[in-house]
């Protein structure tokens, strides 16, 4: 009995074990002889857009009515202020805006100053022979170039009289005096117009 039961339970572990690998060989054989269906994925173009075309301008017609001289017109054209007639002469006015008064100080223009038909060098011989040494700088030895600038304004009249560089109080007075006593000038010019000129030049005192 003992034997029985022994071949039987060998009998049914044979079973189990026949039915396991055969299952193990048939789902391999299904894995492997499977196909992975390939998802295709479609291909989409973008739509060209049709060019816009502007719709054609509308052609605007005018009716003109050629009419004779002599046909007179219903509408009757009328002057608020007043009606002219191809008798009235009309005069065209220009008006000229008032130009400002220019004072703007000119160092050089078109046509430069003039003194007794010359320059500044006539005007320098002219200041060195009317100088008359003071007799404190003569007694004290003193002596030197004195600069001075000055104007010449619109009428030739010589104004804002300026020691660039003096010497001596008595020196930079004698130069003063001398250029206050000077004749005037025949203005400068910029376009035809008198302008104001600056000028500028040396004064010497020199002891004998």
């Amino acid at each position: 009995m003992e034997i029985g039961l022994v071949l039987a339970l060998a009998l049914v572990f044979l079973g189990f074990e026949w039915s396991k690998s055969e299952l193990e060989q048939t789902s391999l054989g299904t894995l492997t002889n499977l196909v992975g269906e390939e998802e295709i994925v479609p291909i989409t173009r973008p739509e060209l857009q049709k060019p816009v075309i502007p719709p054609k301008p509308q052609a605007v017609v005018l009716e003109l009515n050629i009419v004779d001289d002599d046909i007179e017109l219903e509408d009757d054209f009328e002057l608020d202020d007043f009606e002219a007639n191809q008798d009235d002469i009309i005069k065209i006015i220009q008006i000229e805006e008032e130009e400002e008064e220019d004072d703007y100080v000119f160092v050089l223009v078109e046509d430069m100053p003039v003194f007794q038909g010359g320059g500044l060098e006539t005007f320098h011989n002219y200041i060195q022979g009317k100088l008359r040494y003071p007799r404190i700088a003569e007694e004290n030895s003193i002596s030197g170039t004195v600069h001075v600038a000055f104007v010449i304004n619109k009428e030739g009249v010589l104004a804002d009289i300026e020691i660039l560089r003096g010497v001596d109080p008595s020196l930079n007075n004698e130069v003063i005096r001398v250029l206050k006593a000077a004749p005037n000038w025949t203005p400068g010019k910029q376009r035809d117009k008198p302008v104001l000129v600056r000028m500028s030049m040396p004064v010497k005192f020199t002891l004998l």
